[in-house]
């Protein structure tokens, strides 16, 4: 696999890794500048030269992902038999500057209703380096026409056309941000309550009134769901302040709102990660 399938497979598959480049060559060096390898937890594809210099590299980089590090860092290798090395002597005579770059997992988001608003927010969100899901019962919602919008999209964006959106909740990986946020509140409630019974989501927004979500506090409780459970869910979302009601203006607010909360939860946990 290419240095480059590799970066697009860890992604996908929603792994860290390090990828590691040598930046500029002094002498002489098993490879040139611009060669690459890219380092998981417990697999590496290409090569920088193999050695000491390899060796070397590679154990910074997972030493890296162990401390979840997300800035990337310099490493200088000298390639003399003088220089001190602990896997092997590499005496091309040369210096090799060598550059790691983490490869962060990125946030998720579920947007379920691609109504108005929806459409707004997804049209922000995908702006931002993230998986964006977008969830809609209703076909007509999730038309590519509709869509044509994200097509530049930074995000890397997930259509799921769920006539019951439940199901759905389901295939958004772990650490989910969960937005619920569409056109018929009896979808909105069935979305909360099984939202409620996943292990693996990260935080649960529900758009609306204060007044709905009395309502729903209460459908939530005679459900089953404790005073903890229900806390975990935001309502209604949105920064304070933004008065107006036009769907751009919501969405703004709420999408404010949720990467200020994706930004801290990354800070507290010191690596970008989702939680």
């Amino acid at each position: 696999m290419s240095w480059l399938s590799a970066v697009q497979a860890l992604r996908q598959r929603r792994r860290p890794g390090v990828l590691v480049t040598i930046t500029a060559v002094r002498g002489h060096a098993p490879r040139d500048a611009g060669a690459k390898m890219v380092v998981a937890s417990d697999d590496t594809w290409g090569t920088i030269g193999g050695g000491n210099l390899e060796a070397t590299a590679l154990e910074r980089a997972r030493a890296m992902l162990a401390a979840d590090v997300v800035e990337p860092a310099t490493l200088t290798v000298s390639l003399s038999d003088k220089a001190l090395s602990e896997h092997g002597q590499q005496c091309c005579g040369g210096e090799v500057v060598v550059l790691l770059e983490p490869l962060r997992v990125v946030p998720a988001v579920a947007i379920f209703g691609v109504g108005h608003v929806g459409l707004e927010l997804a049209r922000i969100l995908a702006r931002h380096d993230l998986e964006l899901h977008l969830v809609d019962s209703r076909a007509v919602a999730l038309e590519p026409s509709r869509l044509a919008v994200l097509d530049d999209a930074v995000a890397r964006v997930h259509v799921h056309h769920s006539p019951v959106p439940e199901v759905a909740l389901g295939q958004v990986p772990a650490g989910t941000h969960v937005l619920v946020m569409t056109h018929d509140h009896a979808e909105d409630a069935a979305l909360c309550d099984a939202a409620l019974r996943c292990g693996h989501l990260g935080s649960i927004g529900l758009i609306g009134s204060s007044a709905k979500w009395s309502r729903f506090e209460a459908l939530l409780r005679r459900e089953g769901h404790d005073e903890t459970a229900v806390g975990r869910i935001r309502s209604p979302i949105g920064q304070r302040g933004l008065a107006g009601k036009e769907p751009a203006t919501i969405a703004l607010s709420v999408a404010a709102e949720l990467l200020a909360r994706v930004e801290s939860r990354s800070a507290a946990s010191g690596s970008g990660r989702p939680s």
